[in-house]
């Protein structure tokens, strides 16, 4: 995608081919600057706080940082120590683990001399294969939006509403839930989005809202509780969000009142689908609700708001009183039975065992043998 006309990726190698650099995710909308990751703490530190975040994101991050700790040491007790590192940092995400196992597999063979090239190739791959399979997603994202337009009586833009940012800051490139989106308005789609600001981080009004002011798209920021009105209104054409973590029944994990989001489309009639790649689908768990580890953050996400003031400095003021407690759930789980269908770089189907069973059929035959 382009910044300021400039064609990036959210993570690249530095010039020298061995640091890695991130947007700073922590600084939009108001500044836009990219950090170099140079050793293995400060991988595991861009991914705990949030410089970098998205569940695809977050495992090309992870990736980086194993070949990071390869540069310094590449021992059996070195790896493992990475690996052990980047997976505590956040537990929701099933990128994250997918990512370092396999980094593992593709090291834990190789002789100590050998890791550091293989590291570095394999994280590469990784950020290539997700560039490639959200341009897959936006592809068959992009018909269902074209059907939708071409059955609409009226002629004005079609109207998507989402949920955090699933778009191109999420990923390595262009986005899941927004790369159809994209794609739409590059064809010449009207198209327009509802951007949820997405409390208690904000991700919808200083990631969504900027990345598609970047790249020209019709764009609306709501309160998070606007969403249902909008709909009951006929302002809503269809939903699409993100995923953190899908089951292998379809029950969706996203950020924080995507749930609530699902209920309302259900009620109104709007179809509500989720884009994610296959690295985001869990084939081990069955049940969202009770499967799913919900990070809980820490409560000042939520009791306090950055923002600029007037002079043009960033600044956080508490918005809560002092004495009240907080609780900041940083996801919740959709089950299938609300979700219109999911879109993977494979294709779309029903949320439901026997419709990824359609898309996945070696992860039948993988079940079945075993």
């Amino acid at each position: 995608m382009k910044v300021d006309g400039v064609a990036r990726r959210s993570i690249q190698l530095a010039a020298d081919g061995r640091g890695v650099e991130i947007v700073d995710q922590t600084l939009l909308p108001h500044r836009f600057e990219t950090r170099e990751l140079r050793v293995l703490s400060d991988a595991t530190e861009a991914i705990s706080a949030m410089r970098v975040r998205g569940a695809p994101l977050i495992g090309a991050t992870a990736a980086y940082g194993v070949a990071l700790q390869m540069r310094e040491e590449s021992s059996d007790a070195s790896l493992q120590r990475a690996i052990e590192a980047l997976l505590a940092t956040r537990p929701t995400a099933v990128n994250l683990s997918w990512a370092l196992d396999e980094m593992r597999a593709s090291l834990r063979e190789l002789p100590p001399a050998a890791r550091e090239a293989r590291a570095y190739a394999r994280a590469a791959a990784i950020c290539d294969e997700d560039v490639e399979n959200c341009r897959a997603i936006g592809e068959h994202g992009l018909r269902l939006i074209e059907a939708l337009h071409e059955r609409r009586a009226e002629r004005g833009p079609l109207n998507v509403l989402t949920h955090c940012n699933a778009g191109w800051l999420a990923t390595v490139d262009w986005g899941t839930a927004l790369a159809p989106v994209y794609l739409a308005h590059d064809r010449g789609i009207a198209i327009h989005v509802w951007v949820d600001e997405t409390r208690p981080r904000n991700q919808g009004a200083s990631l969504t809202a900027w990345e598609l002011g970047q790249h020209g798209v019709s764009h609306t920021v709501i309160a998070d509780n606007a969403g249902g009105h909008l709909m009951q209104r006929g302002r809503v054409d269809l939903c699409i969000t993100g995923s953190d973590r899908t089951t292998s029944t379809g029950d969706v994990c996203n950020k924080i009142g995507t749930y609530l989001k699902a209920l309302a489309a259900r009620d109104n009639g709007v179809p509500f689908y989720v884009a994610l790649p296959t690295s985001s689908i869990d084939w081990t768990l069955s049940d969202g609700l009770a499967e799913i580890p919900i990070e809980e953050r820490d409560g000042a996400e939520l009791s306090c708001v950055r923002g600029r003031n007037a002079d043009g400095d960033t600044v956080e003021v508490a918005v809560t009183p002092a004495s009240s407690p907080v609780a900041n759930p940083a996801f919740d789980v959709t089950p299938a039975r609300l979700v219109t269908g999911l879109i993977t770089e494979r294709g779309v189907c029903e949320a439901s065992a026997a419709g990824l069973a359609g898309l996945y059929p070696e992860r039948s035959a993988q079940s079945a043998s075993s």
